[in-house]
């Protein structure tokens, strides 16, 4: 009887062994969502984000208009020389989601902050987690150069 209980027991175990890898192996990796810098615009208005591209993850944005002196910035985390206020935009409100009634803040888009975002790809942000950087590669300093050129563009 043990002649056969033993392979069956033994095979019974490899079945099991197999299934359990195999479900291992078939789970999709969870990794974090990579954020970034875009540039977008509406209308005359640019947008500069700071998220998780193609989605609502949204840390950060800053928009103007060409020829504004100063860029509304919004979102979780703010630049830390951005000045917070009651924020307006007219017609146009910027957070979809509270239509412009939350807290936003202005910043200068001359503000040493903006430039050495563009030049060197690094900006200093506060929020719930205290403070910190965001950093740009390459080609998002270039973005970030082409919204300043377009927010400092004369009005016509």
């Amino acid at each position: 009887m043990f002649k056969i209980l033993l392979p069956a027991a033994a095979a019974l175990g490899l079945v099991a062994f197999a299934a359990q890898s195999q479900g291992a192996a078939s789970e999709p990796e969870m990794s974090q969502p990579v954020m970034s810098w875009t540039l977008h615009s509406e209308g005359d208005l640019a947008k500069l984000a700071y998220g998780v591209p193609n989605s609502d993850q949204l840390a950060l944005m800053v928009a103007c208009a060409p020829g504004d002196r100063m860029a509304t910035v919004y979102g979780d985390v703010q630049i830390e020389a951005a000045q917070v206020l009651q924020a307006s935009y007219g017609a146009r409100p910027l957070d979809p989601l509270s239509g412009g009634l939350a807290d936003e803040a202005t910043i200068s888009i001359n503000d040493p902050s903006l430039q050495r975002l563009a030049e060197r790809g690094r900006v200093t942000v506060v929020g719930d987690a205290g403070r910190f950087e965001l950093t740009a590669g390459e080609e998002e300093r270039r973005l970030v150069g082409d919204f300043l050129t377009y927010c400092g563009a004369g009005r016509a």
